[in-house]
């Protein structure tokens, strides 16, 4: 399925250019402390055959500047530094990195007298004179507190897209356009809502995507796997980061969920209903893992995509998902829904229930709601 993506402008990082059409680029970052220098080069080695396009190292001190030079000289990965809250720091990493990311709610942590449009304007004088891109990286634990106090504290959502819109406004206004932007949430429906919003008024940018404090595996995976469905899928996100709480020798598979999520998306692959854009039928269903309860639900997703075809040219979303985890919920946005359990499949027509069919017998009462579709004309 060829994806929608935002008409965003090309940013350049080292080697990468997101945006403009490009792949969507994945990413992780370094768990290892950057002054051990022989421990985060293994660790980027591993990242890099993992197919990592963009690796982040965090810097913190003077020590992990110095380090992240020698690290630099001993990997050909593209780099990006994370600048925690000493935002001076950018002078001396620069040279070393393809992109700085900083995030507007921690440069009020030094030299607070100094206004926060002068810090940004050295960040982007910085990342010229080294040919660095830049990533505006808003999270919302650490929002602006000027920003935070505007708002309902209820309102997590409100503060971040003020704070991005107006550190956006500011890079253009002096010229600086090689940039992107992140708005991360522990939340994926925060994470999905805030990027909608975003993308709706600022539809030029490119978007990192990534649910922050996603957790382990594979709670991590499928928190974050349903951010990006509702987003990719909408054409929303130029990069990508899947955040886990793993050991550092399994760091790697970040990578290797995103790689995963992006293609089960482009498949139709999905743990949520998503909308896709068609004007023709849309058939999803979740990819395969250990809650299915009965390997048969794959055969299933396969038989519903065969009988269906006579529908093809009619606007009607099916969704199979493989369990009682995403199944009843999950379902509700698609016209008709199946969800399977050990022996039998639970039909649904948007979030009404029809009742529980064995695999054997669920094709046929399938057909018979699809067709009802189809001679109704229209969608419900």
């Amino acid at each position: 399925m060829e994806l929608p993506r935002n008409p965003t402008r090309a940013v350049r990082i080292g080697r990468v250019t997101i945006g403009d059409g490009n792949p969507i680029a994945v990413q992780s970052m370094t768990a290892t402390h950057t002054q051990n220098i022989e421990a985060t080069c293994a660790q980027i080695d591993a990242l890099t055959a993992a197919g990592a396009d963009i690796i982040r190292v965090a810097v913190d001190s003077r020590k992990d500047a110095d380090a992240l030079a020698e690290i630099s000289r001993r990997t050909a990965a593209n780099l990006s530094v994370d600048l925690q809250e000493n935002y001076r720091l950018a002078e001396v990493v620069a040279p070393h990195v393809a992109k700085i990311r900083y995030n507007p709610g921690h440069l009020y942590h030094h030299e607070r007298n100094k206004p926060w449009q002068e810090k940004v304007k050295y960040l982007a004088g910085i990342a010229a004179e080294n040919d660095c891109a830049i990533r505006v990286g808003v999270n919302c634990g650490s929002v602006d507190p000027a920003k935070k106090e505007k708002y309902d504290e209820r309102d997590s959502i409100s503060p971040m897209l003020e704070s991005a819109f107006d550190h956006c406004a500011l890079l253009d206004d002096i010229g600086f356009t090689r940039y992107c932007v992140s708005l991360k949430d522990s939340d994926p429906q925060q994470v999905i809502e805030v990027n909608q919003r975003f993308a709706a008024e600022r539809p030029e940018i490119p978007l990192h995507l990534g649910v922050t404090e996603a957790g382990m595996p594979p709670d991590g995976i499928i928190k974050t796997r349903i951010a990006f469905e509702q987003l990719v899928s909408r054409g929303i996100g130029d990069t990508i980061r899947v955040s886990l709480t793993v050991p550092n020798d399994r760091k790697p598979e970040e990578i290797v969920a995103g790689r995963e999520i992006l293609a089960d998306i482009a498949e139709g692959r999905v743990r949520s209903v998503v909308d896709y854009g068609l004007s023709t039928l849309n058939i999803i269903s979740c990819p395969s893992c250990s809650r299915v309860e009965n390997e048969a639900f794959i055969d299933l997703a396969e038989q519903v995509r065969d009988m269906t075809e006579y529908a093809r040219e009619h606007k009607i979303t099916i969704a199979v998902m493989g369990c009682r985890v995403n199944g009843p919920g999950e379902t509700d946005d698609a016209d008709l829904g199946l969800w399977c359990g050990p022996t039998y499949v639970n039909l649904k027509r948007g979030s009404e229930e029809l009742g529980a069919f064995p695999y054997d017998a669920i094709l046929p009462r399938l057909r018979e709601e699809l067709d009802a579709l189809i001679a109704c004309g229209d969608r419900r």
